[in-house]
């Protein structure tokens, strides 16, 4: 109840605090990105006390102070927000790859191959299919060519088998999380992450074929290869130079955990190349050239130092989910994400006994692979901008899609972990997404 009354009282003080600030963009902005805080981090405590993942409250939050429903968070402050998601996906990258160590990708590799192979075939051709057979149920592909709704449904299959480093590193993060189900479901995601790129690029070729009057030339495999391969020597070379600084310098690690996920996505941004393979690549070349101690002090100084980036990442997320375009796609959204669970519970079943995990971790692990976040709603773009007679419609149901998965897929994966015994059942979790708390 007290924490009911803070929301609203926060809400009733931006409400009048609001009118102030419309002359100025940076005023508002700022105003959007402290209530975000403070009503993001509110839900996600009530979110916990429920026995919930925080995760889930702070884009609860974000929809229902949206441009959806209350409408406290505008368009255009979503709009200058925008670099803070920028920042947020280059800490949780550099994070995910920080937490891989060479010893267990030297032990593990080949377990985690083979799960992502089984459960991503899998996942792309049932999605595909599913649409294909469905695609009476989408308004703008009913009248579609036969082999122009084949090109939506392989793309719509690409995209849609893409998981989320972003939530699964909230949720460890929240739960403090470690055990073997923990890490093979981030080994798993992490693969699947550079896997997609080069599977998109390839049914977005065969699209462009299929479906005349796409824009462009398609992906060329120079192109292809530099964003993948340029990725992997970027983030080594940018891993390399922070475990030297770790190594010489090791001072005021808070502040350069900030600068080094902006340096990172930046340089990422001016070379064309892939940006979270990139970053991935830097925490995990960084963590496995320093030692031990000093890659786990700068690992600390960074999860600090994003703590409320990630409160206000995950509430964006939520603010950007078109609640009328869910509502009215339901009925092929249902069976498309039934079907995607269903393969990805199938997939990591078949993976798990091919690669020979224990039964414990292969029949939790599809429960930490539903969500879906930032890749695929820049894979989502893509598509609109390249097909420009179905694109915008087509991005509408990705996202819709993608929106739903969010939702579900934090309390799936905090149920694996309860599960396996990897993190708590109830009360408090240890360490949820560290947020600083509201002033009382």
């Amino acid at each position: 109840m007290r924490r009911a009354v803070i929301l609203l009282v926060v809400f009733a003080l931006v409400a009048l605090l609001r009118p102030l600030g419309s002359a100025g963009y940076g005023s508002q902005a700022l105003l959007t990105f402290g209530f975000l805080i403070l009503a993001a981090y509110t839900v996600g405590e009530i979110a916990t006390a429920l026995r919930g993942p925080a995760v889930v409250g702070y884009m609860v939050a974000g929809v229902v102070f949206g441009p959806a429903a209350l409408a406290t968070v505008s368009p255009e402050a979503l709009t200058r927000l925008a670099p803070v998601s920028g920042l947020a996906v280059a800490l949780i990258a550099f994070l995910a790859g920080a937490e891989l160590r060479w010893e267990e990708l030297r032990d593990r590799g080949v377990a985690l191959l083979k799960v992502m192979s089984a459960e991503l075939l899998l996942g792309f051709i049932a999605l595909a299919a599913t649409l294909y057979a469905g695609r009476g149920f989408v308004p703008f592909m009913r009248d579609l060519p036969a082999p122009q709704a084949l090109a939506v449904a392989v793309l719509v299959g690409s995209i849609a088998i893409v998981h989320s480093p972003a939530v699964t590193m909230a949720l460890l993060a929240e739960t403090r999380a470690r055990g073997p189900v923990a890490r093979t479901t981030l080994g798993v995601v992490l693969l699947t992450d550079v896997v997609v790129v080069l599977l998109f690029s390839g049914t977005l070729t065969l699209a462009r074929t299929l479906a005349p009057g796409a824009e462009g030339s398609g992906v060329s495999l120079g192109t292809l290869s530099w964003e993948i391969l340029g990725a992997l020597l970027v983030g080594t070379l940018l891993g390399t130079a922070i475990a030297v600084y770790l190594r010489f310098v090791n001072e005021e690690l808070l502040l350069f955990a900030v600068l080094a996920a902006f340096l990172g996505s930046e340089v990422a941004r001016l070379a064309h190349v892939e940006a979270v393979l990139t970053l991935v690549t830097t925490g995990f070349v960084a963590e496995n050239l320093s030692h031990r101690s000093r890659g786990e002090a700068l690992r600390h100084a960074m999860e600090r130092s994003a703590a409320p980036v990630f409160v206000v990442f995950f509430a964006l997320s939520g603010a950007t989910i078109d609640v009328a375009a869910v509502a009215t796609l339901l009925p092929i959204l249902v069976p498309l994400a039934i079907v995607r669970g269903a393969a990805i519970w199938i997939g990591t079943r078949v993976g798990g006994r091919w690669a020979g995990l224990p039964r414990d971790i292969s029949g939790n692990l599809w429960l930490g692979l539903v969500s879906q976040a930032g890749v695929a709603i820049g894979l989502a773009s893509v598509v609109a901008e390249a097909f420009p007679t179905f694109g915008v419609e087509l991005r509408t149901l990705l996202l819709a899609l993608i929106a739903l998965n969010q939702l579900v897929g934090p309390i799936l994966f905090r149920r694996a972990l309860v599960r396996s015994g990897e993190a708590p059942s109830r009360g408090a979790l240890p360490g949820a997404v560290p947020a600083p708390s509201p002033p009382r």
